[in-house]
């Protein structure tokens, strides 16, 4: 037994040397936060005494000023739990966090978030994982007496995570410094990948490309989606890959393309690769693979089992509550498409979507929105020619088609012009869930916009309703009885007005749904009264 702590300690030791050796060489950088990452997760912790958030990921934070956060929401019976790496220097979900110079993740309740809401932040590697409501960090003199006869077994752990920690280091600095060289990399060699549902991208949302060569471990489950380009199937990613184990994701979304629709799939590639397409409101991608032995295309991304927002909408109908969050999030998720920043300040190039509708909306299981399927996407970069731009086509789909794509008069000269497209869809997605909130009175049956006209309308039909007779989708003054309902039905209207330049910007919508929150606050927090109890599938594609 002596031998055995002999062998420990100067083991340790060996390590602790080793450690500071590297440091006077100067092959070492400052330790970035560890900090326990997972997406919302169910929780049984009922916001009193102490809780632990039952995480198994632990991340490290893109940036040394990260910080440790740990998010607590309860919205009827629904309670979860979120924790992220955090930049404190940005606000997160509108709040500026100022109490995170501690050890400890002391929640505090915040108020203004739609439902119960808890925050606690903190400073040391994986702080988050234990959290405290009230101050009660310590239950009794027992877990103190435990804690100190813990410290000899704690300090041997310490050598073994830290001498991990610099070898995970080590092998990313290598594939980092390979991959600049022009060589393959290691299968080790993945950077920790960050979850998208807790923030702005939040920090949260790396759309990060798959380089390893080699194709990752899935089985295919099941078949949820079918459009004209691809079809969508839940999957499950193999035990034992480093996406799983890393990134926290089991179940994923693939989206298959056949070998003839290449371009599809490479635009749609192109844009979720763009790491400033990061937000909480736009789907996480994880990787796109070219399955040469299938002669197919794959993107992979988070799979969402609340389905699309249309499938949603069929079976739900939602509360005001439901309806300013659904909305605020596809406003919120527009604008940072079209913005020409990210919220970090840093210059992004705005996207157009240019095929926004129901079905390629998801929902989230904190019932906020987030955009999918980016096949017809547009990079509207200032070096684009007028012609480059004329190149794009009439795209998308002819019921949600504003009346200047309809009659193919989109003003080229000025890339505006994409995005107030994108604004007349959002319109009628945003009329379509108002449609089904209990608040505007009687709630009819789920129909799309222009719902008298055939399944799948040409472009001639809709330009008949559209342009000819100026036809928009019916607002009944029942409608605006209630103050919040009168609202939205303003916005709608301000944003499907035949003149492009007349109508709102994605940015102004987010903000008027921002300032709604107060009546959010006088509204009941009931959670959608479901009418078909069946879990729905991703949407259909285009």
């Amino acid at each position: 037994m002596d031998i055995l702590r002999f062998s420990a300690f100067w083991c340790g030791t060996i390590l602790f040397s080793c450690f500071l050796l590297g440091q006077s060489e100067g092959t070492m950088l400052k330790i970035k936060r560890l900090c326990k990452f997972c997406d919302v997760r169910q929780t049984r912790c009922q916001g009193k005494g102490s809780c632990k958030v039952d995480c198994e990921i632990t991340s490290i934070c893109p940036n040394d000023s990260d910080i440790c956060v740990t998010i607590w929401r309860k919205n009827e019976d629904n309670v979860t739990f979120d924790t992220i790496c955090h930049n404190p220097e940005v606000k997160l979900h509108g709040l500026r966090l100022d109490d995170y110079n501690n050890s400890k993740c002391e929640m505090r309740e915040r108020s203004g978030q739609g439902s119960d809401f808890y925050i606690c932040s903190c400073s040391e590697d994986e702080c988050n994982e234990h959290v405290f409501f009230n101050g009660n960090s310590l239950d009794s003199p027992v877990v103190a007496v435990v804690l100190v006869s813990l410290v000899p077994l704690f300090v041997m752990a310490v050598f073994v995570v830290t001498s991990f920690y610099f070898y995970r280091v080590y092998r990313q600095r290598r594939a980092n410094s390979r991959r600049k060289k022009g060589a393959p990399l290691d299968s080790d060699a993945h950077a920790i990948m960050i979850d998208d549902e807790g923030s702005d991208s939040s920090s949260t949302h790396a759309n990060n490309l798959n380089h390893n060569t080699e194709l990752l471990p899935i089985a295919l489950d099941a078949l949820v989606g079918k459009g004209r380009f691809a079809e969508v199937y839940r999957a499950k990613l193999k035990q034992g890959s480093s996406v799983s184990e890393e990134q926290g994701f089991e179940t994923v979304a693939v989206k298959i393309f056949p070998y003839e629709e290449y371009a599809s799939w490479k635009n749609e590639k192109d844009i979720f690769s763009d790491a400033d397409l990061r937000h909480e409101n736009v789907l996480h991608f994880l990787t796109a693979e070219e399955r040469k032995v299938q002669r197919q295309y794959w993107i992979i991304t988070a799979y969402h089992g609340k389905g699309n927002l249309q499938d949603f909408l069929t079976h739900h109908v939602i509360s005001w509550h439901d309806l300013w969050l659904l909305g605020g999030s596809l406003a919120q998720g527009v604008a940072h498409l079209h913005s020409d920043h990210t919220s970090c300040g840093r210059n992004k190039i705005p996207i157009a979507h240019r095929d926004i509708k129901s079905s390629n909306i998801l929902v989230k299981s904190g019932l906020s929105c987030c955009l999918c399927d980016f096949g017809l996407a547009l990079r509207l970069d200032s070096s684009l020619s007028v012609d480059e731009l004329a190149n794009s086509g009439q795209v998308g789909t002819a019921r949600y088609m504003a009346p200047e794509v309809l009659e193919s008069r989109i003003n080229l000269e000025n890339i505006e012009s994409f995005k107030q497209a994108d604004v007349y869809s959002m319109a009628l997605v945003l009329w379509e869930i108002t449609s089904r909130c209990s608040a505007i009175g009687e709630v009819k049956e789920y129909e799309p916009p222009f719902g008298n006209l055939r399944e799948h309308p040409c472009v001639e039909s809709m330009k008949d309703s559209v342009l000819r007779d100026r036809g928009r989708p019916e607002i009944p003054n029942t409608w605006t009885n209630h103050t919040g309902i009168q609202l939205i039905c303003s916005s709608i209207q301000d944003c499907w007005d035949h003149d492009p330049e007349a109508r709102l910007t994605a940015h102004c919508v987010s903000e008027r749904f921002s300032e709604m929150e107060y009546l959010d606050k006088l509204s009941g927090r009931s959670n959608s009264e479901e009418k078909i109890p069946e879990e729905i599938c991703v949407g259909d594609l285009k």
